[in-house]
């Protein structure tokens, strides 16, 4: 493909996705409490906890769940992980399943529950895994993706672990170092797009494993100043509004 036309394409999607010509460009994600700066521990399990059970689900409904969890005082406390690391299983399944930000009686009960327990007795908070890591990318990929990996179902996978982070920068207020190593995440929305820019083929679309599709928009991107994961929210919006916005 024509790298050239590619970085030129992409300098325009960025272009109209902070322009408003993109069309509906709310994201999900926008379904938040107003937090105030000081926070932080319930910011960063608030868009942690919802983001385990992000699985071939709407997004908007996840997340419009997820806020009705927070504001009802009888579900507010499952975004606490020393509450939940203690909690049994049928409270802790009644509660996430009352605003529908669990859907598996069973699976999602597990994974919230794992991965309160694993950040409660690992590092005692969301706060301090983050100082541990002294906020590098490098360093929270090593810990989710490697050593702890089977203590964060599904957010240790490659293309909600690098989602996870570009959304812990953009709402989690994060400032991670080293955030041009986050990969794209080829979910279908990006995996449609990068057919209609001629990052893919069709058959490619079908066949590539998402690491693979990452390391090629990686690859395509490098050294043109655009980080990959900074792609993500214009391509995405693109994709979901029917590409109704012409390039060329």
């Amino acid at each position: 493909m024509n790298k050239e036309q590619l970085l030129t394409d992409c300098k325009s999607l960025l272009e109209a996705y902070k322009t408003g010509q993109l069309g509906q460009t709310t994201m999900p994600e926008d379904n938040s409490p107003a937090f105030l700066d000081d926070q932080t521990e319930m910011r960063l399990a608030y868009f942690t906890l919802p983001m385990a059970l992000n699985y071939q689900r709407d997004s908007y409904a996840l997340w419009r769940s997820a806020l009705q969890t927070w504001n009802d005082p009888d579900t507010k406390d499952v975004f606490a992980v020393e509450i939940v690391s203690s909690m049994s299983d049928d409270v802790l399944r009644r509660k996430l399943l009352k605003h529908k930000v669990a859907l598996q009686p069973n699976k999602h009960i597990d994974t919230w529950k794992r991965i309160a327990h694993t950040v409660h007795t690992e590092w005692g908070s969301f706060s301090k895994l983050m100082q541990a890591t002294n906020n590098d990318f490098l360093l929270l990929r090593d810990i989710v993706q490697a050593r702890h990996k089977k203590g964060f179902p599904y957010v240790s996978g490659p293309k909600i672990f690098n989602y996870w982070s570009f959304i812990l920068g953009e709402y989690g207020k994060v400032d991670l170092r080293n955030k041009e190593h986050i990969e794209i995440a080829p979910d279908t929305h990006i995996t449609q797009c990068s057919v209609q820019l001629g990052v893919l083929t069709e058959n490619e679309a079908k066949t590539l494993s998402k690491e693979a599709i990452s390391e090629r928009w990686r690859n395509l991107l490098d050294g043109s100043g655009i980080s990959p994961i900074e792609m993500h929210p214009p391509l995405w919006f693109w994709s979901r509004n029917g590409f109704l916005y012409k390039l060329r």
